[in-house]
């Protein structure tokens, strides 16, 4: 048999209730891996923030700089949107491995 754990070893404060209740090494394990990818997954999408914060600066330079020169609008937007479509890869990437954390190990 499989070596056990008492939840009144792993709680302290427990219920006696629950006292003897056995928590095997494996089923332990198990848990504490999954917490781990919950927030593995979690903290790769703090990145999504920063994407945020990016896009907006895009689109405020852009605004900024058609504001004080109009005649190059047609070549700012199109720095606008190659400028946007690198933040948003950032973003994917942030996603991809939340992702990737969840679901393969």
């Amino acid at each position: 048999m499989a070596e056990c754990f008492s939840y009144k070893e792993l709680v302290v404060g427990s219920n006696p209730a629950l006292s003897n209740l056995c928590i095997s090494f494996f089923s332990l394990f198990l848990m504490i891996l999954q917490a781990a990818k919950l927030v593995g997954a979690g903290l790769s999408t703090i990145a999504l923030a920063g994407v945020g914060a990016g896009m907006g600066t895009v689109f405020s330079a852009l605004i900024t700089s058609v504001a004080r020169n109009p005649h190059l609008m047609k070549q700012l937007f199109g720095y606008a949107i190659l400028g946007f479509a690198l933040t948003e890869a950032i973003a994917l990437f942030a996603l991809m491995m939340a992702f990737l954390i969840l679901f393969t190990f």
